[in-house]
């Protein structure tokens, strides 16, 4: 039915939802606090650690549902590379470079999201893990990095908390950075 859906004029299943819930992702992550209170490098380097802290927030809660929300994280994280790739050929990537940039964001993703994972208990391991991805190694500030940690830990609580269906539909709320 998918295909005839998409020929008849309606959209693939999910694509609504994973474009709300990626929509959602970014729009949290290009938050001003994280870039002037949290001291992240308001750089793409930042901008892409955010997003793909934010985003591994979302995968690790539509994981916890399982079954069809498998399906739902899948289409949008291939919503959020192809994201990626349209901003890398707006910043003037040529067809022939494109690869390598998406194969090195790609292990970047997959890095820092097998670094946060299994930390959110245990806070001096997120700091750790948030230390050396998100700053880049490069944070001084113990205050800073005990906010972000805090911060963190509340939204994956949060995104606990939110109904499954509600996710299902696309409807995924962060709660504003106090850092």
């Amino acid at each position: 039915m998918g295909i005839f859906k998409t020929l008849l004029g309606g959209k693939p299943r999910w694509e609504n939802e994973s474009h709300d819930l990626y929509e959602t992702v970014v729009a949290q992550a290009r938050q001003e606090a994280f870039y002037l209170r949290g001291r992240v490098a308001d750089s793409i380097d930042g901008r892409f650690d955010l997003v793909v802290l934010h985003a591994f927030l979302l995968f690790r809660r539509l994981g916890r549902i399982g079954g069809e929300a498998l399906d739902l994280s899948q289409k949008t994280f291939d919503l959020m590379f192809a994201d990626f790739d349209g901003c890398l050929r707006e910043m003037g990537v040529s067809d022939m470079g494109m690869a390598p940039k998406i194969k090195k964001m790609a292990k970047a993703f997959f890095g820092r999201i097998q670094a946060y994972d299994g930390t959110l208990d245990t806070p001096d391991a997120l700091s750790d893990a948030l230390a050396r991805n998100l700053y880049r190694g490069k944070m001084d500030d113990p205050a800073v990095l005990r906010a972000m940690v805090a911060y963190v830990r509340a939204q994956a609580a949060l995104l606990d908390a939110q109904e499954d269906a509600a996710l299902m539909q696309g409807r995924l709320r962060f709660s504003a950075p106090e850092l």
